[in-house]
């Protein structure tokens, strides 16, 4: 149940950073990535993150509902998935961690667990 959870926050990244028609591209010349900001219908910010010269998702890339609310913090390395994946909703915090773009480990937490994230 948990990896099926994943994969569809997985996909509706893929699904969201392609739907989005407004955006803002910002070129940061001293790494060489293409800075993105993807916006909702009403002006909020979707997504946030980073593009190589190849279009290669690169760096950590944040999703947020259309209040504003941080969803989803995902972290990429040349468009393969790395690291520490955490995913917010009403009740639950997922943190999934990645190896060589595979899923190594899932853990979950409810609001009634005390965890301290620093960012």
């Amino acid at each position: 149940m948990k990896k099926q959870f994943i994969l569809f926050f997985a996909l509706l990244i893929s699904v969201v950073a392609f739907a989005q028609q407004e955006r803002d591209l910002k070129l940061n010349k001293k790494t060489n990535l293409i800075e993105v900001i993807y916006y909702h219908d009403n002006g909020v910010v979707s997504q946030t993150g980073f593009y190589t010269a190849d279009g290669e998702l690169h760096g950590e890339w944040l999703s947020f509902n259309t209040e504003g609310k941080k969803l989803i913090s995902a972290n990429y390395d040349n468009g393969k998935k790395v690291g520490k994946w955490f995913y917010w909703n009403d009740t639950t915090l997922t943190e999934v961690d990645y190896t060589k773009n595979a899923i190594t480990s899932v853990t979950e937490w409810d609001n009634k667990t005390s965890v301290a994230i620093r960012n």
